[in-house]
């Protein structure tokens, strides 16, 4: 039987513990698939329905694993669809590597079908990326690319052109000048700071009266670190979305998410903080912070080039989150400062309050936050939970309780449309034993997500628990960008653009052998959520949502409450509803 430089790159994944690729076939990686077909026992091949759902599902697998995430693509178009999953997987800081196609390498240069500069493609994306052009070379090639990726938690592709893929694999190079070898296994930089520096950050933090915390990503293996050191500090701890899932959200002194689709006890907290503790987050939106001089400011984070970046630290702290935290801790004073601590927790209760009132508001047909709000009691333990990109982050940032041993992710810092059902069939297949909730917009489910549940449909029986529902939030409107255009361009809905063709989300599952739900008045809400877990096949719930329920953030400035009045004086075919809607939430 052949042994080809495509079996020898397969062999190398297998050797790196890589058992799972995500992919679509093609002419330009044709070696590759009938590598594939010969290492069928090693690999869990998982086909997509498009190259770009191939590099989410990488990402996702990143992201639910801690592990390598792997992508196949072939040449030319196959190669370019890629771009998208992996540019958010480059922004979330995954390790995600690419392994591509290309035409023959007598024929570059020739201005050839599907001939594509992939090396300039792939160089903003790629941390590391390198055509293998001999056999001689892919060992290092493979190995060099792998290591890059998951120690420094980004992307990277190899390129194999079609005709390299079939020659005699080398597993071994040449002991000669210009061959060189090289070995499997991760190289992990592990900084840790110094005495001193921990010492200063405690002194920092010693000296404050007022402390919070913000959370991020980099804090989801650090929960009871975070805790302690909050309890210490007598601390409210923020939470960046995509560091939801590292505490519970029912902890009194948890004030929910920051920035746009953030909390009111958030923005309260930072507005009146004069110490800031950041842990594992690169959160964008500086405006939510502190302003600059009113509070001291510590930073802890794995990479140097995270630190004050968005708010001026006195303090950086490079280093793993949960170990920095542990050697903080011993230094830091209980605080007295009980009324700081009791103004926090009066207005997480207060902000729970004021959200299930607003929840309960009445909606036509069904108001959107009745539908979060009725969610978080219906989630089963560990569930794992993969949003998109719309008008329902907001809802899912506020309203839904996070439960200790519960994971969450989704397009962050890219912010994709497109990301939430890939996500989910990476966690469905990384996890088989435990339940997925996947959360999009009809728009994003329009997009790519109706398409890929023909992937559910292809995998869904080998799973150990069928449990795997998708939300799917109908309110006939790309609805985050008509607020955004209101609130800030100050223009109104532009219909043509904006208005969503009507689909029968449950009826199309019904017809892919799954169960579908459709709910269309806010009494059915909770009964749904419950009929949609317990259910022994896959199941789409469709909620129709009043899309005139404003996502307002939690600090209104004047300048965009004077966008917002403009855009609906302008002749927004929506405007009743909206104003309807808006003051029914400024008085709930």
């Amino acid at each position: 039987m052949k042994y080809t430089v495509a079996d020898f790159v397969l062999e190398r994944l297998t050797a790196w513990q890589v058992d799972r690729v995500f992919g679509y076939p093609g002419d330009g990686i044709n070696g590759l698939m009938g590598a594939m077909g010969r290492a069928v026992d090693r690999f869990d091949y998982v086909r997509v329905r498009h190259e770009e759902m191939a590099a989410f599902m990488a990402c996702g697998h990143a992201k639910f694993t801690g592990t390598l995430g792997v992508c196949l693509a072939t040449s030319g178009p196959g190669a370019i669809h890629l771009l998208n999953g992996l540019y958010d997987a480059r922004m979330d800081h995954m390790p995600v590597l690419a392994i591509v196609g290309q035409q023959p390498r007598s024929a570059l240069g020739s201005d050839y079908q599907q001939e594509v500069d992939l090396h300039s493609l792939f160089k903003d994306v790629s941390r590391y990326v390198e055509t293998i052009n001999t056999p001689a070379q892919a060992r290092h090639v493979v190995d060099r690319a792998i290591r890059i990726a998951i120690a420094e938690r980004t992307v990277c592709c190899v390129i194999i052109p079609n005709d390299v893929q079939e020659l005699p694999a080398m597993p071994s190079p040449p002991r000669q000048h210009g061959d060189v070898l090289s070995g499997t296994g991760p190289a992990m930089a592990r900084p840790v700071p110094t005495d001193q520096d921990i010492q200063r950050a405690a002194d920092v933090l010693n000296q404050g009266e007022r402390v919070a915390m913000l959370i991020g990503a980099g804090a989801l293996q650090a929960g009871n670190e975070v805790r302690e050191v909050a309890e210490r500090l007598g601390a409210g701890i923020a939470k960046a979305l995509l560091g939801k899932a590292a505490l519970p959200d029912d902890l009194p002194i948890v004030t929910g998410s920051i920035g746009i689709l953030g909390t009111r006890p958030s923005w309260q907290m930072m507005d009146d903080c004069d110490t800031l503790l950041m842990v594992g987050t690169t959160m964008p939106y500086g405006e939510f912070l502190p302003p600059e001089g009113q509070a001291r400011a510590v930073q802890i984070d794995i990479d140097p080039r995270n630190v004050s970046m968005r708010y001026p630290t006195e303090v950086n702290l490079i280093g793993d989150s949960a170990e920095v935290l542990r050697r903080l801790l011993p230094l830091l004073k209980k605080k007295d400062n009980v009324d700081w601590r009791e103004r926090i927790e009066l207005n997480v209760r207060k902000w729970w309050r004021s959200l299930e009132a607003a929840a309960m508001e009445p909606a036509r047909p069904i108001n959107p936050q009745r539908i979060f709000w009725e969610l978080s009691p219906q989630l089963p333990d560990h569930v794992i939970l993969c949003g998109d990109c719309g008008s329902h982050t907001n809802w899912y940032a506020r309203h839904v309780k996070l439960r200790d041993g519960m994971m969450a992710s989704l397009s962050g810092k890219l912010a994709s449309m497109g990301g939430g059902v890939p996500y989910g069939i990476a966690a469905k297949m990384a996890h088989p034993d435990r339940p997925v909730l996947v959360m999009v917009g009809d728009g994003a489910m329009q997009m790519n997500g109706n398409a890929e549940l023909i992937t559910v449909k292809q995998y869904w029986k080998q799973w150990k628990h069928p449990g795997f529902v998708v939300m799917v939030l109908v309110n006939r409107d790309l609805n985050l960008v008509t607020w955004e255009q209101r609130t800030l361009g100050g223009d109104p809905k532009f219909a043509p653009a904006q208005d969503v063709e009507d689909f029968p989300y449950a009826r199309y599952a019904q017809l892919l052998g799954f169960q579908g739900i459709r709910v269309e008045r806010p009494e059915d809400v909770a009964g749904a959520w419950r009929e949609a877990f317990e259910a022994d096949v896959p199941t789409v719930i469709e909620f129709l949502a009043d899309p005139d329920v404003p996502p307002m953030p939690p600090h209104v400035t004047f300048e965009q409450m004077k966008r917002y009045v403009a855009a609906l004086s302008k002749g927004d075919p929506d405007a009743p509803g909206v104003i309807r809607q808006t003051l029914r939430e400024m008085f709930a």
